[in-house]
């Protein structure tokens, strides 16, 4: 936590001022793409989920560096388990490690949030999914593949006792490896074989060669797409991710899905948190009100002085801006971000609608229907985007048609 923390909200501070909606402007023009829009979609709204279905009665295990107990998971942590070494537990609360527990936190939220903290506006597509949080970063705070492998074997012999129906990595290993008998590779296609959707983010690098688990035939490997916050096709992109051949020679990624300008949570008792917290509430916020005010008054803390300084209130807001952009902010408690770890949750929520929708799909027929539906993007390469951009109505519609699968 910050040394000296905040005495009172900004945005309550002008309530008992008397001048609700005095505070000054500072415009959130994301993305950066499209100036002067300032509405982020939500991730359902992006990939066009459907809202019949929600993840429930599905468990979903994330395979991480670390976990926060996030407000919008609260109620759905069915397991917390610590595999950093080989005594692995499962504790009954989670050890929280806040360098290496943000990036768990963000992939779990933004598959399986449920939109608390947002007032239900920036919650994931499988919000009533159960969650199994895997923590595999060893003793030094490494994620190697060695860790990765402890994870999975995990899940593999757990998975029945805890109904875990998908596994999300959003982690990479090592190496770059064709082998067949890579030890990742081995225990992916035990758990696909009984009856485990296995998802893997490709990775954010542009370049031609995969590291396990991407490079597993038997999982779905998910690369992505950057949509410029626009359900225009016109305006897609494809992401920077690796590419290449899994070890039985074919093409991956298998899909893509968004990896840009998605909402995530901002980790509590952060720096960033604590920026977010002061900055957040000028975002949108009415013009004409000197910044200055609030930290004259006494009502803020030594620490957001020192930030910011004895700056005019116009360079005071220039400064509150740039902090904005800086930690990519959306409002006091969330920001957008990007990358293919964000990118497979997603994907992974998707499945778990899949599993709602009908329960005796197989690894195979989820694969499966996700590529038949997907999209290709038009003026894209080929070997980039596999079947294409993910259609999460499609897929789930698809798997009611007869004869499907």
């Amino acid at each position: 936590m910050p040394r000296y923390l905040p005495i009172v909200n900004p945005s309550e501070f002008y309530q008992r001022s008397g001048q609700p909606n005095a505070m000054p402007v500072l415009t959130s023009n994301y993305p950066a793409a499209r100036p002067g829009e300032s509405t982020l979609m939500t991730t359902p709204e992006r990939v066009g989920a459907l809202p019949t279905y929600t993840g429930r009665g599905v468990t979903i295990a994330f395979i991480d560096s670390g976990f926060y107990p996030h407000r919008d998971l609260k109620g759905r942590i069915k397991s917390y388990v610590d595999a950093t070494t080989d005594n692995i537990t499962e504790p009954k609360y989670i050890n929280t490690s806040i360098a290496y527990s943000w990036h768990g936190m963000m992939t779990s939220v933004i598959g399986c949030g449920d939109g608390a903290t947002s007032g239900g506006l920036y919650k994931g597509v499988a919000y009533n999914a159960e969650v199994v949080l895997i923590k595999i970063s060893s003793p030094r705070n490494w994620v190697k593949e060695a860790d990765i492998l402890r994870g999975l074997e995990w899940v593999q012999r757990n998975h029945k006792r805890l109904n875990i129906r998908v596994v999300n990595l959003s982690v990479g290993g090592d190496y770059v490896s064709y082998d067949s008998q890579n030890a990742l590779h081995i225990v992916i296609r035990r758990l696909v074989a009984e009856g485990v959707t296995v998802i893997a983010a490709a990775g954010n690098r542009p370049v031609n060669h995969l590291y396990p688990p991407a490079s597993s035939a038997a999982a779905i490997t998910v690369g992505g797409v950057d949509d410029n916050n626009s359900r225009e096709r016109s305006d897609w992109r494809l992401y920077g991710h690796n590419y290449g051949l899994a070890y039985d020679g074919n093409s991956k990624p298998d899909l893509v899905s968004p990896a840009r300008w998605i909402a995530s949570p901002i980790m509590p008792g952060t720096p960033v948190a604590w920026e977010a917290f002061w900055v957040g509430p000028f975002l949108g916020a009415t013009p004409d009100h000197p910044v200055r005010e609030l930290i004259n008054s006494g009502k803020a803390s030594r620490a957001m002085t020192k930030l910011f300084g004895t700056h005019s209130s116009e360079d005071l807001l220039t400064a509150l801006q740039a902090k904005a952009y800086q930690h990519k902010l959306i409002d006091a408690h969330h920001q957008h971000v990007d990358g293919t770890s964000v990118a497979a949750p997603i994907v992974s929520a998707v499945v778990a609608q899949l599993l709602e929708a009908r329960p005796t799909l197989s690894p195979a027929e989820i694969k499966a229907v996700l590529l038949k539906t997907a999209k290709r993007l038009e003026h894209q390469p080929s070997d980039r985007q596999g079947a294409g951009v993910m259609d999460a109505a499609g897929a789930v519609n698809a798997v009611f048609e007869k004869g499907n699968p």
